[in-house]
């Protein structure tokens, strides 16, 4: 036997995809064949069908039984086989009353199946019944599943009776693998409530299924092979499920015409799938209604983003909610973590039946992690869904990771919906440590001053403490004033600078003393003498045979500042570095003639070299950022 296979699934306690493990002889690695009566069959090379699992949780699909691929067969189409049968009937009562220990070639099994399966469609009961009567074991499950999948389908009273009257029959001669059944069954009744979206016909739900699958692997952790490995299977056992459905459908739509079910029809199908589990009894465990439960949800979560609004509420959903509802009575305990699986990828009607299953059942659903979930995926509408349906609040570790992966709409929804100061301070030391400069922007206007004033030291230690080495986002906070005031913003940074205490990240203290304390100040402006100093030598004694004194004094202003005034309209921002800022001080006061204020900003001191130099320099492009 060949090595263990593997498929994803997700689990409630990790963002990521756990993988569990799949038997070799797994359904979803088998090979589609179609016989050449048009039957559909899954075969691995073992002549029995087995039990195999799908992908999601441990769940056990069955190997398929026969699905005709043409129109419902008409009894001039099943009847020719029956001479066989009956020879056969006869041979196997003469060698051995019980019949149920004769085992079929799988020739003659796919045969019967198909016969059984034309005489259920074409209403033949009596003729579906002799049938029965030929199966050995494996195939009386073959014919319990084909029976169990056409309550979906169920119309009338009529119909209702005939199918659970079969069913009885079917397991009175020997059928007991409920399990394979319900979960077979239930991921079918999900496929048929999916394609009956107003928004989508059968043939646009093969290629929306395809591409979901792919979106869904593609969000997925783990090796690629892995991944590309369980989108076939799980395309497979889709596949089978929709052939199913079409089938069904043009048999429907040659009686009424109609592609969708009454609630009268809806009352009908599950009427019969709650026959069918009283009569399992005990014979499903809470394993299998947990393993039936995700099987039924799985299709829903690639589909439910394509459905019309409000899709939950109609009927089409109807048995799907009646379906799953009957599963938690039945035992299955894993709600929560469809839920949680369903708010990652955005299945927004899901999201909304599995909370109306909680609340009926009175059942816990995480209806705040599932928030986190949906919001780190960015899936807006099922993040309204959590809110305003399942009355989540919990904003604050959402918003944070969102800030801190400079998702920018998550961001704007969750201030929109209302966010305290608070929040919003936090989520602001988020962004400003991972250097997530646009979030940073869009929030700092929405806190009140007298917040960030009272918090100011704080976001920035914060912020310090929990970024992987870059300042930036602290100098963006400096450089744009984030306190709305020039001389608190400065002495918020020689605060920090200037402190002993430990709590402060030695990065930050060495960063904001070289470049923001008043300490860098008084070193810019004695740099700033040095070089009027330095420069004047060179205008008095240096030896050029072209004489600086001689040149306008525009000229020599830009000699002596141009390339510090391209280093400040570099700089950007609303304040300049306090080491900056000192060498503007004296190189303003220079060329002005006169003392300037120390307190002056960036801006009036651009002014003032501006307006003594060139203004063809001004023009350059080296020169034509943004005004301070």
């Amino acid at each position: 036997m060949e090595s263990e296979k593997k498929i994803l699934m997700v689990d409630e306690n990790d963002r990521g995809d756990l993988v569990k493990d799949c038997k070799p002889e797994d359904i979803l690695c088998s090979e589609i064949v179609m016989d050449e009566n048009g039957v559909l069959w899954y075969v691995d090379g073992n002549d029995g069908f087995e039990g195999e699992k799908g992908e999601g949780s441990n769940v056990v699909f069955a190997r398929e039984a026969p699905l005709s691929t043409k129109d419902p067969l008409t009894s001039k189409d099943y009847s020719c086989g029956t001479n066989k049968f009956r020879l056969m009937e006869s041979e196997i009562r003469r060698k051995d009353k019980n019949k149920q220990e004769k085992k079929l070639s799988r020739k003659d099994r796919i045969e019967l199946g198909r016969l059984f399966q034309g005489a259920l469609s074409s209403q033949d009961l009596e003729l579906a019944e002799n049938f029965i009567l030929l199966a050995d074991p494996q195939t009386l499950n073959d014919m319990l599943c084909i029976t169990l999948d056409s309550i979906w389908f169920l119309t009338t009273k009529q119909e209702l009776n005939g199918v659970t009257g079969m069913i009885k029959k079917i397991v009175a001669n020997g059928a007991n693998d409920f399990t394979r059944a319900t979960l077979r069954t239930s991921f079918l009744a999900s496929c048929v409530s999916a394609c009956q979206s107003k928004t989508m016909s059968l043939a646009d739900t093969v290629g929306i299924m395809a591409q979901r699958l792919h979106e869904r692997l593609r969000e997925c952790h783990g090796d690629e092979v892995l991944k590309a490995e369980a989108g076939v299977k799980v395309q497979k056992f889709t596949d089978w499920a929709l052939k199913c459905i079409g089938i069904h459908s043009r048999s429907r739509k040659d009686r009424d015409r109609r592609s969708y079910s009454t609630i009268f029809e809806v009352q009908l199908q599950l009427s019969a799938f709650k026959s069918f589990l009283d009569l399992a009894g005990n014979s499903l465990t809470g394993k299998d209604f947990t393993e039936a439960f995700d099987a039924a949800c799985f299709p829903l979560t690639l589909f439910s983003s394509s459905f019309d609004p409000g899709w939950a509420f109609g009927i089409s959903a109807t048995v799907i909610q009646g379906l799953l509802g009957m599963l938690v009575e039945g035992g299955a305990d894993n709600v929560n973590q469809c839920f949680l699986e369903a708010s990652r990828f955005g299945s927004t009607e899901l999201v909304r039946i599995l909370l109306q299953i909680a609340q009926r059942n009175s059942l816990d659903v995480d209806v705040e992690l599932a928030l986190g979930f949906a919001s780190h995926h960015c899936k807006i509408g099922t993040m309204e869904c959590l809110v305003e349906e399942g009355n989540a609040g919990a904003f604050l570790g959402p918003l944070l990771r969102a800030a801190e992966r400079g998702c920018m709409q998550v961001v704007q929804w969750f201030v929109d919906r209302g966010c305290r100061d608070m929040e919003l301070c936090i989520a602001l030391t988020a962004s400003v440590a991972s250097s997530q400069v646009g979030i940073a922007a869009y929030l700092l206007p929405r806190i009140p001053e007298h917040v960030l004033a009272a918090l100011s030291i704080e976001i920035l230690k914060a912020a310090a403490e929990r970024s992987s080495g870059s300042l930036a986002g602290v100098e963006f906070l400096l450089r744009n004033n984030f306190l709305g005031d020039p001389v608190a913003t400065y002495a918020v940074a020689d605060s920090i600078a200037e402190s002993s205490d430990e709590a402060v990240a030695p990065d930050l203290r060495a960063f904001l003393k070289e470049h923001w304390s008043e300490a860098a100040f008084a070193e810019g402006l004695n740099y700033g003498q040095n070089h009027f100093v330095n420069f004047m030598r060179i205008l008095r004694r240096g030896g050029s045979p072209i004489c600086l004194r001689d040149l306008p004094p525009s000229l020599v202003t830009a000699i002596a500042y141009l390339s510090l005034y391209r280093e400040c309209r570099k700089a950007g921002g609303l304040l300049l570095p306090q080491k900056l800022r000192g060498q503007l001080v004296e190189a303003a006061s220079k060329v002005a003639g006169r003392p300037v204020d120390k307190n002056s900003q960036a801006g009036d001191l651009m002014a003032v070299l501006e307006h003594h130099l060139p203004t063809f320099f001004l023009q350059s492009p080296t020169t034509t950022s943004p005004p301070l």
